[in-house]
């Protein structure tokens, strides 16, 4: 891509967020990033991804966690970090890309060529959608699962987020419904507007 671009993609819970964050890189023919980012973290700490998973885009326990001159004892915080720093090491070698989630709405605010998504959709779609991904699981699982999970992102989103709630309106520039038109349409929507905003930068 000519002119560098990074792409946020906020989500809730079984919004198919992943997948047209993915369709979207594609399209694009730029770099999607979500757990993959892990993996780099994994690496530069010399442990195996799977460890990591459990404290991924989780808010910290704050009972259980403190801060001592700069230094926190909290895995939550210190991989949120880790992950952050990646981000901006990315950003300032001048590579675009999609990244899912991991509070890169307060990374990149005010920046020209950082835009700015946040994706929801109608709780039937949502329910459908995580029951297919996990056999097994029935309808009222399914709902447990989905607050409990929206509750975690907006906790550790608004811990590390100073200039706006998960999933408010007004702190997005674009709120997008995926179950009114589907992904595919969703897609389709996101990759024009990007293309409207890359004509706009300097």
């Amino acid at each position: 891509m000519e002119k560098q671009i990074i792409i946020s993609i906020g989500r809730q819970y079984g919004s198919a967020g992943h997948i047209v964050a993915k369709k979207l890189a594609e399209k694009l023919d730029i770099e999607v990033l979500d757990r993959n980012l892990l993996d780099e973290v994994a690496g530069v700490v010399k442990v195996d991804t799977n460890n990591l998973k459990k404290y991924d885009e989780k808010p910290r326990l704050r009972f259980l966690s403190r801060t001592v001159r700069g230094y926190s004892n909290s895995p939550e915080e210190n991989i949120a970090e880790m992950q952050f720093a990646l981000l901006k090491s990315k950003e300032a070698d001048g590579d675009s890309f999609v990244i899912v989630g991991r509070c890169a709405d307060e990374l990149f605010h005010g920046k020209e060529n950082f835009i700015n998504v946040f994706l929801s959709a109608d709780m039937e779609f949502r329910i459908n959608r995580v029951m297919e991904r996990h056999e097994g699981l029935d309808r009222n699982g399914a709902i447990k699962k989905i607050a409990m999970h929206d509750k975690k992102r907006a906790a550790y989103h608004d811990f590390f987020a100073k200039n706006g709630k998960w999933g408010e309106r007004g702190t997005y520039d674009m709120c997008l419904d995926v179950s009114k038109i589907g992904v595919d349409a969703s897609v389709e929507i996101l990759y024009q507007y990007v293309q409207s905003r890359i004509k706009e930068m300097k």
